[in-house]
């Protein structure tokens, strides 16, 4: 069978290699090209564009680079046709990949969609698309079920996939990367969030000289980048060892996104930051209509986790949340009970292998 995968950013790039890898395990004859990253096509496909080329975040910054992603949108198709896939399978990455769904659907190509776009944040109307377009929906957030059971639109959860990443990352023996105990930094992917939520990171360096602050340093973000923010500051930046600094990682400070959930799966306690373009965060404000912004707090539905926001992101405000979550006994023990209740709900399944199983009995 001829699978064409696509996915946006380094989450779906993790995420979407280890479809990948199960794809091959179910389909000995399996051919696949994809839109990702580098951790897909080590999983053994053909990489048609990375997702660093692709990666655009607020809605500013979709409008400055619309030329970019409409010129990608009509190349994305004209390769597709070349391909002539048995299956197109989207990961996340919504603003791409509904367009792509709806073309695809119009060719007579089947649609699967594995991470669901969080259609129940905002653009909730967006069900009726997937709806006409997506022939299978595979969802890994236990609240996306009833949500897409809400509207009338059958969905398979099948599990979170990092539940089976971080689980085997538990088991390495990790070689100790400081004498120190270790405050680790994920300020994202994007230069732009870089930009604006590093350097307010990184003025907690001085105000806990007792740690040692290690930067996750992203793929496809280049070291020099980092140095101009980090400047003359005892701080380490470490390339493709996250998991690496988590295990060891006494508490994080975090971006959001999938990361604050891979924190609390490490049991990190973990501080979530969130800065952005003034006017696409006002924009978000008016539209989005979660509680939380933290994967962590949505799935347990309460502030387990810490949540600064904006203007809320301050060097006082930060130095108060880390020095409460470092000294704070009681604060560190509720967050691990929290930690514990959501592996609970998130269950054992191995959701690559069930996605893939999905897939290929659809086909």
């Amino acid at each position: 069978m001829r699978y064409y995968i696509i996915a946006g950013e380094a989450s779906g790039d993790l995420h979407g290699s280890n479809l990948i890898k199960a794809l091959h395990e179910k389909d000995a004859n399996a051919d696949i090209r994809c839109w990702g990253g580098d951790k897909m096509q080590a999983a053994g496909a053909t990489l048609v564009k990375h997702y660093r080329d692709l990666a655009f975040m607020g809605f500013v910054e979709v409008i400055k680079h619309l030329g970019t992603i409409l010129n990608n949108i009509k190349f994305c198709k004209q390769d597709i046709l070349q391909y002539k896939p048995d299956v197109l399978i989207l990961i996340d990455y919504p603003g791409f990949n509904l367009r792509i769904a709806d073309w695809a659907k119009l060719q007579g190509i089947k649609v699967v969609y594995y991470i669901s776009p969080q259609i129940w944040a905002w653009k909730e109307n967006r069900i009726k698309q997937i709806r006409q377009s997506v022939d299978k929906m595979l969802v890994i957030l236990p609240f996306e079920k009833p949500f897409y059971q809400k509207h009338n639109y059958p969905v398979t959860y099948v599990g979170h996939p990092l539940v089976e990443v971080i689980d085997a990352e538990l088991q390495k023996t990790h070689i100790p990367l400081s004498e120190k105990e270790i405050i680790a930094l994920l300020p994202g992917s994007r230069s732009q969030e870089l930009k604006l939520k590093l350097p307010i990171m990184l003025k907690m360096v001085k105000r806990f000289p007792e740690y040692q602050f290690v930067i996750a340093q992203a793929p496809g973000q280049d070291a020099a980048f980092y140095k101009s923010l980090i400047g003359d500051l005892d701080v380490k930046l470490l390339q493709g060892q996250t998991y690496n600094i988590l295990m060891q990682a006494k508490a994080a400070l975090v971006t959001s996104g999938t990361a604050t959930l891979e924190t609390a799966l490490f049991g990190v306690p973990e501080i979530v930051c969130y800065k952005g373009n003034p006017i696409s965060y006002w924009l978000a404000k008016k539209l989005i209509k979660v509680k939380y912004i933290s994967l962590v707090n949505l799935i347990l539905d309460k502030p387990a986790v810490k949540e600064l926001i904006q203007n809320d992101l301050n060097e006082e405000q930060l130095y108060k949340e880390l020095y409460d979550l470092i000294h704070n006994k009681e604060r560190i023990e509720q967050l691990q009970s929290d930690y514990t209740k959501l592996w609970e709900l998130l269950g054992a399944e191995k959701a690559s292998a069930r996605a893939a199983e999905e897939i290929v009995s659809m086909l």
